[in-house]
């Protein structure tokens, strides 16, 4: 259970995303433990791990302060009562699937914009000063509310149900902010749904503590990557854990989500290459070094 974490630490603080999805799935899968004990435990070693990648991120700047207090203010309230409409309406399997179902068809189409971004701007100079961004307080208000219901009810989405939206209300957001603002605001928002958890739920405390184990360090490490690393990595690293999500929401045996995420891997690394290859053509003009005076300077003083 500390490897399974530390593995989706880093994920977590690379991306902000992928905890909920990957971590509950893992286990369930592979340790045994029961549903409802998975989501709590999860939500619960989430509450103690993202603050540590928020730190960092908040540290190198890369933080959106205005966008975490307004996705708080719907998050925090909505995602406790998410926990309560869950034990009003029973753990229904219908309905955790049909959430489930349209969160994994959501991240699909998040990982094909973002590729479709990468592919139009792919002839654009390089990213410059971030431009400023104008905060939207309702649509942002209303993402929180939607975000902290969907996670108190799943566990999900925590990271990958608001970066989804936040692309699509500030697609001038850089993928550094993006990853910063949203670990920044799963913070409350998960302690909310945990604390649901925690009172009307099964909280296994040896399973929170194995998985802390191995994410803390793990989310460290991601998160200090993403905060220095270039933003089209952090876009390449988003889209893959978008799909291997989405396919694991979509109930996608486990194998073939390994098999389509190593395919995308691989795509992302030979076009990178192709890339850089094409950066290097023969026809490109090599860098000329600046021509200067041929005569040697004196280093004594010349007078008239």
């Amino acid at each position: 259970m500390a490897l399974a974490g530390l593995g989706v630490g880093i994920v977590v603080g690379l991306t902000g995303m992928g905890g909920g999805a990957l971590m509950t799935p893992i286990l369930v899968l592979f340790f045994g433990v029961p549903p409802i004990a998975a989501v709590s435990s999860d939500l619960a070693a989430s509450a103690i791990m993202k603050p540590f990648g928020g730190f960092v991120h908040a540290r190198r700047g890369t933080v959106n302060w205005r966008l975490v207090a307004w996705l708080c203010a719907g998050s925090v309230p909505s995602a406790f009562l998410g926990v309560l409409l869950l034990r009003l309406i029973g753990d229904d399997a219908a309905t955790q699937h049909a959430i489930k179902i349209a969160l994994g068809v959501a991240l699909l189409l998040a990982a094909a914009g973002l590729v479709l971004k990468a592919w139009t701007g792919r002839r654009r100079p390089a990213e410059a000063a971030p431009e400023p961004i104008r905060v939207r307080p309702l649509p942002t208000l209303a993402l929180g509310v939607v975000g902290g219901l969907v996670v108190g009810l799943t566990s999900v989405g925590s990271g990958s149900l608001i970066i989804v939206i936040l692309l699509a209300i500030y697609p001038k957001l850089r993928a550094n902010d993006v990853v910063g603002t949203d670990l920044v605001q799963a913070i409350p928002l998960v302690l909310s749904a945990a604390l649901g958890h925690a009172l009307f739920g099964d909280l296994h405390l040896d399973i929170t503590g194995a998985v802390l184990l191995g994410s803390i360090p793990g989310v460290l490490l991601g998160a200090r990557i993403s905060s220095r690393a270039p933003v089209a990595l952090i876009r390449t690293a988003l889209v893959v854990v978008l799909l291997a999500s989405a396919l694991k929401l979509l109930d996608v045996p486990t194998a073939a989500v390994g098999v389509i995420t190593g395919v995308a891997v691989l795509a992302a690394a030979v076009t990178a290459v192709v890339a850089r290859v094409r950066g290097a053509a023969p026809g490109t003009p090599a860098p000329v070094e600046p021509v200067t005076n041929a005569r040697p300077a004196r280093a004594e003083l010349v007078r008239d």
